[in-house]
């Protein structure tokens, strides 16, 4: 919400107690940005005013109006359309809000860090069977945006994955890396730990379907293997947990080099190996409470009917664990590592969420009242058109890969367009990195999450449209009348109060100024597509205003420091904005 927001809001309530004798509840009031058809900056929804002024709304438009360009000093005139007060709001007001946001320069928009209840996300949660994929690069670039966009909207956030390092997909790498590995290391191969892993993984399956026919598919002598092997790390045979070690160190490598390259960190890492066998005693011990029940068989269940849900098995009869009893476990040992937290947030696909509505009711059951604040931060599928980016096995496409084809398509692009004259070659590289992956992950973000996404990267990769190099390329622009107008510190302009703004420059100003409240709507919605859309649209209109409002050329000095001065804000609230998306702005192109 604007600050002009706030004025009107409180003008509204003063104005209906002193002329209809009652004032509204604050909530009914509704301050929108006025309709550019219309005369004004922002609109006042009057329907709901007309039961206390006992008036059709025209009338209490017109006499709610009269009322605020008098007692109101940032307000000149107003208009009414049936049931809309429109009003037209003082220069000078959007001057100051010019300075004060340009003085604020990189801060502007972002709330003091541990003003606001502490968050954890988790995202990422791979395997450690194999390379990350291209859905591990949505679920990453989605999880770090939104743990960014609330870290800007004033929580203290904490940045976590859950790494899924036990089970059979270890060890069916590890029981093909002993058979056809003959010691094969990332070292010896010049492969990464990851990719060397999800070799023999593959190697496993290959394995595998070749011995199906003639031993049926539980009675393949592979998967009996592995399953012993299972059976062993569990007994903790020492022989068996050190291979688990070195093949999971090679992963654990491998990742961290993509994660690097990708621009996303963790704050804490969470093994499942030390967290499943905390879920087992949790769960017992609410069984003892009487908050879940056991069977004859021995399962213990737990009745979630009275939820809309329905009754989930927690433990097995034989006393093993279930997914849910792994994630009961990690969720509480989160809770104690951090004893201030106000919520978890999993960033996992929407084929769970199912999974994560009974885990919240769960940890309610147990105790912990925050499991009704916790969120899951569900996503659909990101699929590449046919015939792009398919991996040798013509199922999964590789983040390394893909990463990797997103340079090269920014350098193809960049070299096509005529972009590089003025590019020396040793910073090249790092320019087709901050556009190709900007481009990626602009892309996979400027989408609500909950939608699926058809990905192409080469359209990705587009000057024109709402792409992320057409918003570097105009930041770029923006950047460049700073330099050539010598301002090396933008937040020592100030511009005159006395300097009037034309419609098309008080439309820019109110979009670049809606950055806090818009912050604060992604922080709610935990959307980064909100944030996306903000930066696009401030794009859009400065590229518009740029084309007829000279800058460097005005000769009216006090007009030309104004120009500046919004050339400063937009630039700045546009980096501001792609960096919550993890993008990374060139200052040259």
């Amino acid at each position: 919400m604007l600050r002009i927001d706030d004025i009107l809001t409180s003008s509204v309530l003063s104005g209906c107690e002193e002329l209809f004798g009652s004032a509204p509840n604050a909530a009914q009031i509704s301050v929108q940005r006025t309709r550019p058809e219309f005369e004004g900056e922002r609109t006042v929804v009057v329907f709901p005013f007309t039961r206390l002024s006992k008036k059709s709304p025209e009338d209490t438009g017109s006499a709610l109006g009269e009322y605020i360009v008098a007692n109101c000093d940032n307000v000149v005139a107003y208009q009414v359309v049936k049931g809309f007060l429109n009003l037209s709001i003082r220069d000078s007001y959007w001057v100051q809000e010019l300075n004060d946001a340009v003085e604020l320069g990189a801060g502007f928009g972002l709330q003091p860090e541990g003003s606001k209840p502490q968050v954890m996300v988790e995202y990422s949660s791979p395997n450690t069977n194999k390379p990350l994929h291209l859905g591990h690069l949505r679920n990453n670039f989605l999880g770090f945006s939104v743990s960014e966009i609330l870290k800007a909207a004033g929580h203290d956030v904490v940045k976590v994955q859950i790494i899924n390092d036990r089970g059979i997909h270890i060890c069916k790498s590890m029981v093909a890396w002993l058979k056809y590995g003959e010691g094969e290391t990332p070292q010896s191969s010049g492969m990464k730990g990851d990719k060397l892993v999800g070799k023999y993984y593959v190697a496993f399956d290959k394995a595998y379907k070749s011995q199906i026919e003639e031993h049926g598919e539980d009675g393949a002598p592979i998967l009996l293997e592995a399953r012993e092997m299972l059976h062993k790390w569990e007994n903790g045979d020492e022989e068996v947990r050190e291979l688990w070690a070195k093949m999971n160190g090679w992963v654990y490598e491998g990742f961290d080099a993509t994660y690097k390259e990708m621009g996303v960190d963790f704050d804490k890492l969470y093994y499942e190996s030390n967290t499943y066998l905390i879920g087992k005693s949790q769960v017992e011990n609410g069984l003892s409470d009487g908050v879940f029940n056991q069977r004859e068989d021995g399962s213990i269940w737990v009745d979630l009917t009275d939820r809309g849900l329905d009754e989930k098995l927690l433990l097995r009869s034989d006393g093993t664990a279930v997914y849910m009893t792994q994630d009961i476990g990690t969720a509480i040992l989160r809770f104690e590592d951090y004893p201030g937290l106000d919520r978890q947030v999993y960033t996992v696909g929407n084929e769970q969420e199912y999974h994560f509505k009974v885990l919240f009711e769960i940890l309610g059951k147990l105790g912990f009242e925050q499991g009704e604040r916790c969120h899951h931060l569900s996503y659909g599928m990101v699929e590449l058109p046919e015939g792009k980016m398919k991996s040798r096995e013509g199922t999964v496409v590789d983040a390394d890969d893909l990463l990797a084809e997103m340079r090269q398509t920014a350098e193809a692009v960049a070299v096509e367009a005529g972009k590089l004259d003025n590019i020396p070659k040793e910073d090249r590289p790092e320019l087709f990195k901050r556009v190709g992956y900007g481009a990626l992950k602009y892309f996979l973000l400027k989408v609500d999450p909950k939608k699926s996404i058809m990905f192409d990267p080469k359209s990705s990769i587009d000057f024109i449209g709402n792409t992320g190099p057409y918003i570097q390329f105009n930041y770029v622009r923006s950047r460049s009348v700073l330099r050539n107008a010598q301002i090396e510190d933008a937040s020592l302009l100030n511009v005159n109060s006395n300097v009037c703004f034309d419609d098309v420059e008080k439309a820019l100003l109110m979009t670049a100024l809606s950055l806090p409240e818009v912050i604060e709507e992604a922080a709610k919605l935990y959307d980064p597509s909100v944030v996306a859309n903000l930066c696009y649209e401030i794009t859009k209109s400065y590229s518009s205003w740029y084309q007829d409002h000279p800058i460097l050329k005005e000769e009216d000095a006090e007009l030309r420091t104004a120009r500046l001065a919004i050339c400063s804000l937009c630039s700045s609230a546009v980096k501001t904005g792609m960096s919550l998306l993890g993008v990374s702005m060139p200052e040259r192109m």
